[in-house]
């Protein structure tokens, strides 16, 4: 399969994002806030969802490590995420978008366990890129309806 590379510039984009990257895992320390920059990113291991949703039974699945690169963030409030725990590790679910003065607005990232990251952006500027081949995972993240 070939790598993903999107680009979220308004909140369907970033529900579309949210889609691939939901149970997407990372440890602490693969969150960098660049504040001269006002860039935000992570570095992730994201579940290969657009393979594991082709209709066919698989045996194993793929992840991929993918670089998530938030633009334009003015401040961040963490959550429940503790910077000195630099190997603790983070399950994604889901990013949303709130707005507050469009085009500016709060995105947020929740992650399982009640954590979570607050971005203050001055507009939805989002890139996703895989880094590189898959590896092989027999676990397919399932969830209660």
């Amino acid at each position: 399969m070939d790598t993903l590379k999107l680009i979220a510039l308004d909140e369907e984009d970033l529900q579309i994002l949210s889609a691939h990257l939901q149970d997407s895992i990372l440890k602490v320390k693969d969150i960098e806030y660049l504040a001269a920059e006002k860039k935000l990113v992570l570095g992730v291991n994201r579940f290969v969802w657009e393979m594991a949703a082709d209709g066919k039974r698989h045996r194993s699945f793929e992840r991929r490590r993918t670089a998530l690169l938030f633009d334009r963030v003015g401040k961040v409030q963490v959550t429940g995420i503790d910077r000195r725990h630099a190997n603790d590790v983070l399950a994604l679910l889901a990013i949303r978008f709130n707005v507050a003065d469009a085009p500016s607005g709060i995105i947020e990232l929740t992650f399982a366990a009640g954590k979570a990251l607050r971005l203050e952006v001055e507009a939805i500027e989002v890139q996703l890129t895989d880094l590189g081949p898959a590896w092989e995972t027999s676990f397919k993240p399932e969830h209660e309806a």
